[in-house]
């Protein structure tokens, strides 16, 4: 029983291989670039639309008003990076219905890389909205004495993000592979089907994260300004 996708080696030339979680990684990416491809490439601005279209409009228009709730202002500047992120990881666990097939999310590699994403996002869009001495200015708040915690805070977080998806993740495909050894095949399938509803919530919680840091590091420092009343015109 293999922990992990890393463990499956395609190909080795002295230390340089190619272990499962690249090849799954890099054709779950391909998969979904031929895919954006094939659906948006006949996009129709009528009311006869097809399948694809629709489903499309709804994930893009649900994951735009997440970000929305969460507080960032313009949704459309921060879709395709948390949309992509989202996307990602769904389907990382939603193929595991696919034999042979192991998600890429249950290497701690994947989930590094993606929490490492969002480390570098962070500052990327606080710099963007901010400019780079306002969102420096944000390590001195609420005083210069929390600059060490703050900075710590940045790691730790990165960490946490890259060690709990990957435990979800590699707990459930354990859970199953164990199940297969000692109990009959309906029973693992029930449970396949509540990891991949586990893998749902995992991206969305991942994705909900990343939209939290990033509001937080474009937030304007000081209050908010009270918007002005429209004035009635009847």
């Amino acid at each position: 029983m293999r922990l992990s996708s890393d463990e499956l080696v395609f190909w080795r030339h002295g230390f340089i291989k190619v272990n499962g979680t690249l090849v799954y990684t890099w054709a779950l990416m391909l998969v979904l670039a031929v895919g954006s491809k094939l659906v948006t490439r006949k996009l129709s601005a009528h009311q006869e639309r097809s399948r694809w279209q629709n489903l499309l409009e709804m994930i893009v228009i649900a994951i735009g008003k997440q970000i929305e709730e969460i507080g960032l202002r313009d949704a459309g500047k921060y879709l395709g990076f948390l949309g992509t992120l989202f996307l990602f990881i769904a389907a990382a666990n939603l193929g595991t219905v696919i034999p042979g097939y192991e998600p890429p999310t249950g290497s701690l590699s994947t989930t590094a890389a993606l929490a490492l994403c969002v480390f570098i996002a962070v500052p990327f869009y606080g710099i963007a909205d901010r400019g780079l001495g306002g969102y420096l200015k944000s390590y001195l708040e609420p005083t210069p004495i929390m600059l060490p915690l703050n900075i710590i805070s940045e790691l730790s977080r990165t960490l946490a993000m890259a060690v709990r998806l990957f435990g979800n993740m590699m707990s459930g495909t354990m859970i199953i592979a164990i199940l297969l050894t000692i109990t009959p095949f309906l029973f693992p399938i029930v449970m396949t089907a509540l990891g991949l509803l586990t893998g749902m919530v995992q991206a969305y919680i991942f994705s909900i994260l990343s939209a939290v840091y990033i509001a937080a590091a474009t937030r304007p420092a000081g209050p908010e300004p009270i918007p002005t009343p429209i004035p009635r015109t009847d």
